[in-house]
């Protein structure tokens, strides 16, 4: 039977390329860094320099932000509840589920991706984890998603984790994306949800070239790669509007200098944001 698929599913290159990234920054494992994530790391690397040096930040700064940020707060949920099931969708060459499993071996972490990518990444674990589970396999954008979450106990609490995905989305589809999260995870003890996001860059003065940027990210990805929020309060109207409870927006001037915020309209100026929302 062939697999239902959306039209939304072009954007494996960039999980070859943040694959690499986490490798070169020493917290992933060799069997996720692949040859062309290595070549477009290459081709980036003078336009990454640039953009630190001119812009305050760059791709693969903001991936070690939104990494380290996830990350700790992922492992303050595991240590909240140490039952723990954790869902991550759009997993690419992530290191973070290889990771969580050996230093968290009592908690059910799960993995997902499209079939190619969930493919790839089922070799790579192969080859370092004897006993890990299948990488699922489906198109967030069919019904084919709600398959993904009959495999977690729902007396449990369960978190949805994503890295790199949704400015990807045009709003509407992105609307439907969490919509869908919330609902297929509402029977469950806790629902949570993590990702991170690239607001608006209206903070910075060379917003236009990241504007720029974005555009030619969004040619070379095929996809509808757009900023959509300007400020926190946005993001917490459009979470709530998709069934989220709570929502709380974290900046990483906040994570990593403790700036405290003056109101929920704010932008700190920061290339990405965290978001942690909860159905409770």
């Amino acid at each position: 039977m062939t697999q239902q698929l959306s039209k939304h599913r072009h954007i494996s290159f960039t999980a070859h390329y943040t694959g690499y990234i986490w490798y070169q920054m020493g917290i992933s494992h060799p069997v996720f860094a692949t040859a062309k994530g290595k070549t477009l790391a290459a081709l980036v690397h003078p336009i990454e320099s640039w953009a630190e040096k001119y812009v305050g930040g760059s791709m693969r700064t903001t991936l070690k932000q939104r990494h380290t940020m996830l990350d700790q707060h992922l492992e303050d949920l595991i240590q909240k509840y140490p039952d723990l099931q954790v869902l991550e969708i759009a997993c690419g060459l992530s290191p973070r589920g290889w990771w969580f499993r050996q230093h968290h071996p009592s908690i059910c972490y799960r993995e997902l991706d499209l079939p190619d990518m969930a493919a790839t990444k089922q070799a790579a674990l192969q080859q370092i984890e004897t006993d890990a589970d299948d990488v699922l396999s489906v198109d967030l954008f069919t019904e084919a998603f709600a398959s993904a979450f009959t495999v977690f106990d729902p007396h449990r609490p369960l978190v949805v984790i994503s890295e790199g995905l949704i400015n990807y989305f045009e709003k509407p589809l992105l609307q439907q994306l969490i919509q869908a999260i919330a609902n297929y995870g509402r029977d469950f003890k806790q629902l949570h949800y993590l990702t991170d996001l690239y607001p608006e860059p209206t903070q910075n003065k060379l917003a236009t070239i990241i504007w720029n940027s974005s555009r030619l990210l969004k040619w070379m990805s095929r996809s509808a790669f757009s900023f959509h929020f300007k400020t926190p309060k946005e993001v917490e109207h459009f979470f709530h509007e998709a069934g989220f409870h709570q929502v709380i927006v974290q900046q990483p001037k906040q994570f990593f200098e403790n700036v405290t915020l003056e109101n929920s309209e704010q932008h700190l100026g920061d290339l990405v944001w965290m978001i942690k929302a909860s159905n409770s």
